[in-house]
């Protein structure tokens, strides 16, 4: 009955596609200061963004990249630490994984012959996001030696496969945070390589013949200030994020108030999936043209 549902509700679809690509400890704050991120730029005028998006506390990467796909924040996840591999408070609801619900679980459920892919430079993201329902996970180890590794395993995945519904998490720009600091020109020097491959996913959108039905989620888990994260500022807490693609509204800034677990009910929305009870996110309306 379910897949009957969902297949009769995939007609009403807002996309075909959506590609997340997510940037580790990418504050708001850069973005008017950036001089160098034509590609992001772009997305913003042809999208709608924000940067008033607050991650939940703590303010650190395993627990926000779970309330992005999770729809919930850590009391109901349980996921509590920087590098959570498995809840520390027992999740509220589960799945037939034993996981709590994520926007990945949710889609194959009611969507089963989708294809969903989830890759990433830290592989801590494997833990969080529900790996059992999602067909292509994979980690770009090599990425400190060679930081365009990621980009090209994306590439590869979206003009081989057409993703429904992928995730792209670059690290690059947390790693600088950390060993040199945020708001340094090195900082800035990394977001501006991640720009360039941020086109280059784009591209391969266009060459797998997908982009003119694709929606694109351009965001973040947390700032950082110094040489660390976790605390209670913005700018540790305000994060970017910026959609644009087919139904969205062009040149748009958002003024809704908006939370991590937002983007999980987001892209639900695109979708037309029903959403678990336990979760708290609600989708940014105001971004969908009418």
């Amino acid at each position: 009955m379910l897949a009957a549902t969902a297949a009769s509700a995939a007609g009403a679809w807002k996309a075909k596609h959506v590609i997340v690509i997510g940037i580790d400890g990418w504050g708001s704050y850069s973005v008017p200061k950036a001089h160098d991120i034509p590609n992001i730029r772009q997305m913003m005028e042809q999208g709608a963004y924000t940067l008033k998006k607050r991650s939940v506390l703590k303010s650190e990467s395993a627990i926000n990249w779970a309330s992005m796909f999770n729809g919930a924040g850590t009391e109901l996840h349980g996921y509590a630490n920087w590098n959570s591999q498995t809840p520390e408070i027992p999740s509220a609801t589960t799945n037939s994984h034993g996981i709590f619900p994520t926007i990945f679980s949710i889609m194959r459920e009611q969507n089963p012959k989708v294809e969903m892919g989830c890759i990433a430079e830290w592989d801590g993201i494997k833990h969080l996001v529900d790996s059992l329902a999602i067909d292509y996970v994979d980690v770009a180890s090599n990425y400190e030696k060679d930081p365009e590794q990621l980009c090209r395993m994306a590439e590869k995945y979206i003009k081989e496969r057409r993703p429904t519904l992928a995730a792209i998490i670059f690290d690059q720009v947390d790693h600088v945070g950390h060993a040199i600091g945020h708001d340094t020109p090195d900082y800035y020097n990394v977001l501006a390589s991640l720009d360039k491959q941020i086109g280059r996913i784009v591209q391969a959108v266009k060459d797998a013949g997908i982009y003119d039905d694709t929606v694109f989620i351009l965001s973040s888990d947390h700032g950082g200030i110094g040489r660390g994260h976790g605390g209670m500022s913005l700018l540790e807490m305000e994060t970017p994020f910026i959609i644009c693609g087919k139904g969205i509204k062009h040149g748009y800034v958002i003024s809704d108030v908006m939370i991590q677990y937002d983007i999980a009910a987001t892209i639900a929305e695109i979708f037309q999936l029903h959403r678990p009870q336990a979760w708290r996110g609600q989708p940014i309306y105001s971004v969908f043209a009418k």
